[in-house]
Order: C-alpha cells, then sequence, then structure tokens
C-alpha cells in the first residue's frame, strides 16, 4: 500500500500584498500545518488556487516544500490540467523534484468522454513512475469519472487512489468495493468524510484541516478503532466548520480565516476576490462559535 497518510491539507498558497509567491509564509504554513494534525501537504491543488499559478511558479513551490519539508510530511504535487501533454510534462518536472506522489484532476472544460478520460490519466501515468491520485469533482470540472473508469484506471500500477468529490455515495461504494485493497478513496469533501469511511474509504484530502487538523484526525481515529458515537459526534460538532468554509467560492474563505487567526497567507489572486460583508460576518460567527478567532 501507497499511504500518503490519513489526513492531507490540501493546502492555500501564500501570497504577499502585491500577489506574488510568499516562501516565508509558506513555510509558516506548513510547519504549522504538520504540527496540527497533517500527515501530508498537497500543493496546487484547487485551494492552491492552480488556475492562476504558473509552472514556474509551481515548480517553485514543489522545491521549496520538498528541500525544507520532505524529511517531515509527505509532499503531493498538483500537476493536472485539461491538457494532457502539458500534464505530463509538469508531472515529469515534480518527479524529478522527489515529490512524493501526484494529484491529478479530471480534465476541465474541453468534456472529455469516458474513453477520453481514461486515455489522459493512463498516458500520465505512463510517463512516471510515483504514485498517482486521481482527483474527480465534478463540481469545478462538468466531468465526472464514473466508477468504472476509476475502476480500470487503479489497475494502472502507479494509480494509487482517488480524491472523491462527487458525493455521489453509491459510485464512491462501487469503487471501493470493486478495487484492491491497497486503493485508497480519500473524501475531497470534509462534510463526506465519516460517510465515506464508513463505505470503507482511507481519509480526507482536506481544505478543513488548515483550522481544524486535529478534530478531524481524531474523528478519523475514533471512527477506524471502533469508537462511532464520538466519531459521529465529532462529525456532527464540525459540520458548522465543514460547510462554513464554503460559504463562498473556496479557497476565499479559509484564506479568510488563516488571515483573522493570525497566520498570514495573504489575499486570493483574480478573480477571486474578498468575501462580501454579509458572508464574513456570518464566517467569523461559526469561526467565534468553534473558538478558532476571538
Amino acid at each position: 500500500m501507497v499511504n500518503m497518510g490519513e489526513v492531507i491539507t490540501a493546502m492555500v498558497t501564500p501570497f504577499d500584498k502585491n500577489y506574488n509567491l510568499d516562501l516565508e509564509s509558506c513555510s509558516r504554513l506548513i510547519d504549522f500545518l504538520i504540527k496540527n494534525g497533517s500527515d501530508g501537504i498537497l500543493l496546487s491543488g484547487t485551494t492552491g488556487e492552480s488556475p492562476t499559478l504558473s509552472d514556474e511558479e509551481k515548480i517553485e513551490l514543489f522545491e521549496f516544500a520538498k528541500k525544507n519539508f520532505g524529511d517531515k510530511t509527505k509532499i503531493i504535487a498538483g500537476t493536472g490540467s485539461n491538457d494532457t501533454r502539458h500534464s505530463i510534462e509538469l508531472s515529469k518536472e515534480a518527479e524529478k523534484i522527489g515529490v512524493d506522489a501526484l494529484l491529478l484532476v479530471t480534465p476541465y472544460y474541453n468534456k472529455p468522454t469516458q474513453m477520453g478520460l481514461y486515455k489522459h490519466f493512463e498516458a500520465i501515468s505512463s510517463e512516471v513512475k510515483i504514485p498517482i491520485i486521481l482527483y474527480n469533482v465534478p463540481s469545478r470540472t462538468s466531468r465526472n469519472i464514473d466508477s468504472k473508469t476509476c475502476i480500470e484506471l487503479s489497475k494502472i500500477d502507479n494509480v494509487c487512489g482517488v480524491k472523491e468529490a462527487s458525493s455521489d455515495m453509491k459510485q464512491i461504494a462501487e469503487i471501493i468495493r470493486d478495487t484492491d485493497e491497497d486503493f485508497l478513496v480519500y473524501s475531497g469533501n470534509d462534510g463526506d468524510t465519516l460517510p465515506i469511511l464508513s463505505l470503507g474509504g482511507y481519509g480526507v484530502i482536506s481544505v478543513a484541516a488548515h483550522i481544524i487538523g486535529n478534530e478531524i484526525r481524531k474523528m478519523i481515529s475514533c471512527f477506524k478503532n471502533g469508537d462511532i458515537g464520538e466519531a459521529s459526534g465529532l462529525h456532527r460538532c464540525l459540520l458548522d466548520i465543514f460547510y462554513g468554509i464554503f460559504i463562498t467560492t473556496n479557497p476565499i474563505p479559509i484564506k479568510e480565516a488563516l488571515n483573522l487567526k493570525g497566520m498570514r497567507v495573504g489575499p486570493t489572486r483574480a478573480p477571486l476576490y474578498q468575501m462580501e460583508e454579509g458572508d464574513l460576518q456570518r464566517f467569523k460567527n461559526i469561526l467565534k462559535k468553534h473558538k478558532i478567532i476571538n
């Protein structure tokens, strides 16, 4: 089993006030996440604002994280795009840097068929040797990786898991049922983590772990140790945060939460802008209720 850990944080990308990559803040944030429940760090995912990061910035980010934290945590690089050739090139660069795994998002906008999706991921996997986690997020890409397609992809040697953000529990159950035990299914939505664990899922690639990593780790641990009541109670307690961080487009709220908490990560890049006042006040109330901010 290729094990990246049960709690992987899909990390925001810190920017300075001029919207440039802020590696000093990046260092503080990775250190904080490692100390607060994260087994692995995903860079340049959706939460990391990958659409507005250049390849040069992504490579700089991967190199920095691997050099400074590669001996302390798993480093996973988001290298997928809607261009197969581009995805292969960036994946090869990430492999050269020495990252532990790749996250490959479903191609977006150009709407490939299921066969096209299979061929896309197959082509990338044939060009690298390191583990690959598929990322299925239909709300972002307009394309779902059907369970049959995912099951076929799981037979490729270095395709080791999937981040499932479809919230389709029938599909997720089929994937878990019909793949080998060493194929790991991660929840791609914090609020789906406990339900997916109950189907046989492994863990979560989380946004909320930025601010409640230890609590998420405890919930997973309780469930796997058979304390279902405690796990369910934690899930219910954390619901406000699981959904509050999506009160508007991710990663706007989670960056706001970190900044309010004193973990400066800067603004989001356009076309993402700061929260509207009504949403901000509702979000602050959630954070205060859970004592994340004063």
